[in-house]
Formats: structure tokens, C-alpha cells, sequence
């Protein structure tokens, strides 16, 4: 299974550098440009952390088992539906039956946050401080200048950690790991104004519109299983 996780954090980060190329070709000018080598240094780092045992661990229990019951009737419905690719599913079924074993583990759990909170803690470190001309700058001084992770401008690295602060607001979880962080909160705020944001992230999960979101996706499921259409 480790093996396994590392493949597919290793061709998700393979996904992200090939939209990049394609960003950069198509654009055509210097306006876009590869990442640099610290960019890729902490798209390494944030890809590492998986967020899957520390989000289910913060789902109520009922609410959990009941998603992955639906989700694990949905792939035994698929592989009699198409016999060709049922090794496939049932990769996937052997899969959420670990996930629920790995679950009741809490050393699983304990090492994935643990694993988050270095991870937010170097970033806030970075968003602390700069170097112009090998000299260090405090936030306040420099906040103007820059606020994105690697520098002054928005880059790769930045599309890869909003999604995990994203997932920490969803679960009600800012004060705890975001707000208590000054400069992560200042950058949450800034990150959550770009129109990038409001459109992929944030007219779904912003504010409110989270609980409508939520209250649709278990609609669908109470109504999906009750029907018994999976």
C-alpha cells in the first residue's frame, strides 16, 4: 500500500507539471514561466501529506460508514455490471475495506496529523520571512511585496496547498490549524480573493454554500440508496 500511495502522489505531481507545460506553450510570453526549483521543492511537500485518514477521521462516524457502504455497493453494482474491468473494481472495494481497517488504527490517524502540522508549520515559517539581496524581512515588512509561498508571485505551489486549507475549513477546523497561525491566516484571506478561487472553490464550499453542497451530495446518496440505484 505504501508503494502503491507513493505511484499516485507521484503521478498526480506528474499531472500538475504537464498542465504547466501546457499553460506555459500556450501562452506563448514571458507572463507564464516553469516553476522554479523551489517551487517543485514544496510541491513535493505538500503532495507527501495524504489527506484521507485525517479528513475521515474528522467526519462523524455515521455519516462516514454510511458514504462508504454506498461507495463500496456502487463497485460490486459496477463489476457485475462489467465483468472486463472487475479487477479493477474490486482493487478499489479491497481498497475502502483498508481505508475502514486503518481507520480504527490511532497511531494512522495520530502520524497523519502530526505529518499536517509540520507541513503548516514550514509554510508558515516561509510566509514569515524573505530574503531581497540576503537580507531577511519580517511579514509586516514585507506583505505588500510578497504573500504567496514561494515569493512574490502565485505559483503551482500555491494551487496544491489551498485545496488542503480548503479541506481544514470545511471541517470546521480554521481556528485550530489555520487562524492560529497568523501569517497562514492572512494569506487564507488573500488566496480566498482571487477569482480562481471563488470560482473552483469557493461557490461551492464558501461560507454557507458548504452546507448546501454537503446537504445535496447526502440527498443524493439517502435517495440513490433507497432506490437502491448504484
Amino acid at each position: 500500500m505504501v508503494r502503491m500511495s507513493s505511484l499516485i502522489l507521484l503521478k498526480s505531481f506528474k499531472i500538475y507539471r504537464y498542465i504547466e507545460r501546457i499553460a506555459v506553450v500556450s501562452v506563448n510570453n514571458d507572463s507564464i514561466a516553469f516553476s522554479s526549483d523551489e517551487v517543485i521543492q514544496w510541491m513535493h511537500k505538500i503532495q507527501e501529506w495524504n489527506p484521507k485518514f485525517f479528513t475521515l477521521s474528522h467526519v462523524p462516524e455515521k455519516y462516514r460508514q454510511a458514504v462508504s457502504k454506498f461507495f463500496r455497493r456502487v463497485l460490486i453494482a459496477r463489476m457485475a455490471e462489467s465483468p472486463d474491468l472487475a479487477s479493477s473494481y474490486h482493487r478499489k472495494l479491497k481498497e475502502a475495506y483498508h481505508t475502514e481497517e486503518k481507520l480504527r488504527d490511532p497511531e494512522v490517524v495520530r502520524w497523519s496529523k502530526e505529518h499536517l502540522i509540520r507541513l503548516l508549520d514550514e509554510i508558515e515559517d516561509s510566509l514569515s520571512k524573505t530574503y531581497i539581496a540576503g537580507e531577511e524581512f519580517s511579514m509586516a515588512d514585507r506583505l505588500s511585496k510578497t504573500a504567496y509561498i514561494a515569493g512574490e508571485e502565485f505559483s503551482m505551489a500555491d494551487v496544491m496547498f489551498i485545496p488542503v486549507l480548503a479541506r481544514l475549513a470545511l471541517l470546521n477546523l480554521e481556528d485550530e490549524y489555520i487562524n492560529s497561525r497568523p501569517n497562514m491566516a492572512k494569506y487564507w484571506s488573500l488566496v480566498q480573493q482571487r477569482p480562481s478561487y471563488k470560482k473552483v472553490i469557493g461557490r461551492y464550499f464558501g461560507g454557507w454554500r458548504k452546507y448546501r453542497t454537503l446537504a445535496k451530495t447526502w440527498c443524493f446518496i439517502r435517495l440513490r440508496n433507497t432506490l437502491k440505484k448504484y
